[in-house]
């Protein structure tokens, strides 16, 4: 069977791995959007703490998290080496003893069902300063030794690497349906036709657009986020632990001394890339308040993504009513890195006909067209 994969963010790029794997046909098909949410990612994989309560995404998001060292032994097999993944653990910081209580309690009642957590320890002011050296004294915190980070370019190109070793084809240009007789036979892809038994739409953001010419409206949302980048230089950072602080925003670091902190969520109805001068403020403030350590950092750069969500904030996986072979999965918003390369699995069993790990039907896109 030959699949055409549009769009090689996390998502598109796991999938063609997997299909790959399986000596499939691909075809992967990028744009190379600078403002890709996955390009522009460096994320923490530690879902176990979330408040959220949906259990469909709870399931998705904490399998991901389960699967990611088999993925990542499976690519150094590949020699992928450098797949930006690191299991280095997470601080979540608390300024009273109180909230730091009752996290706790979720996080041993949460350990029950997901034993790949690790190990739960409560951390003193002092210890916690240890393992984030630039935080402030004030902060006890609760330390999740299962929890990693990820470089989201790296991983996706660790993917398509070997997705390609195995004979996928990546192509760069922008992709178009081909539609003949009202069913979409293949893409135009800057004039060059590619013809598929399926086309598996993994293009994010960008998904609007491409439904457009078949008279489909989708409901797939973005938000722009802005992640700042700054640098300790002479400072061994590659081990420390990811931080998340008592507000929707994290710190995470990568060798060479690179502290990156993100997110911003902004509401957008256009793809403006631009660096804003509020969100940087509004970063840079929650983080020297956290981390006041981080005043005598270089300032590196902003990077700028756009993150696809769909009705609910829940992701759709499956079929395209209508169009049965069109598979499309959407909507991973802030949490792609952590599920993302899971449901690019699933997504490649649902492609050749196979049965993936968990039901599908939460995840039905039927809804997503008007």
């Amino acid at each position: 069977m030959k699949h055409i994969i549009i769009g090689a963010g996390i998502l598109g790029a796991s999938t063609a791995y997997h299909l790959a794997k399986k000596g499939e046909d691909i075809v992967i098909i990028d744009r190379q959007e600078p403002g890709q949410a996955t390009r522009n990612a460096a994320g923490i994989v530690c879902p176990w703490l979330t408040n959220r309560s949906n259990k469909a995404w709870y399931q998705l998001v904490i399998r991901g998290a389960k699967y990611y060292p088999t993925l990542i032994d499976e690519l150094k097999r590949e020699g992928e080496s450098e797949t930006g993944y690191e299991q280095v653990g997470a601080v979540n910081i608390f300024d009273t003893e109180e909230k730091l209580d009752r996290k706790m309690e979720l996080a041993y009642k949460r350990k029950e069902s997901s034993p790949e957590m690790g190990e739960i320890t409560r951390l003193s002011p002092e210890q916690t300063k240890r393992l984030f050296p630039p935080v402030s004294d004030i902060y006890r915190a609760l330390h999740i030794g299962g929890a990693a980070r990820v470089d989201g370019a790296a991983l996706s190109g660790s993917l398509l690497r070997a997705a390609q070793k195995k004979g996928a084809e990546l192509v760069h240009g922008d992709a178009s349906f081909l539609v003949h007789n009202q069913e979409v036979q293949g893409v135009n892809v800057d004039g060059v036709h590619y013809y598929g038994d399926q086309v598996i739409v993994t293009n994010g953001a960008w998904t609007n657009a491409l439904f457009e010419p078949l008279g489909m409206k989708s409901h797939v949302t973005f938000e722009k986020a802005q992640i700042i980048h700054l640098q300790m230089p002479g400072v061994d950072t590659s081990d420390w632990p990811v931080m998340l602080p008592p507000f929707n925003h994290y710190m995470l670091t990568f060798g060479g001394g690179r502290i990156v902190v993100g997110a911003t969520r902004e509401t957008a109805d256009s793809f403006d890339s631009r660096v804003t001068a509020g969100s940087v403020h509004q970063l840079m403030d929650k983080a020297l308040r956290v981390a006041p350590g981080l005043a005598d950092a270089s300032y590196i750069g902003t990077k700028v993504g756009f993150r696809p969500f769909t009705p609910g904030s829940l992701p759709v996986i499956g079929r395209v009513s209508g169009h049965d072979h069109i598979l499309i999965a959407n909507g991973l918003g802030a949490s792609g890195l952590t599920s993302g390369p899971y449901i690019g699995a699933q997504l490649a069993k649902l492609a050749i006909g196979g049965k993936p790990e968990i039901s599908m039907e939460a995840f039905s896109p039927n809804g997503l067209f008007a």
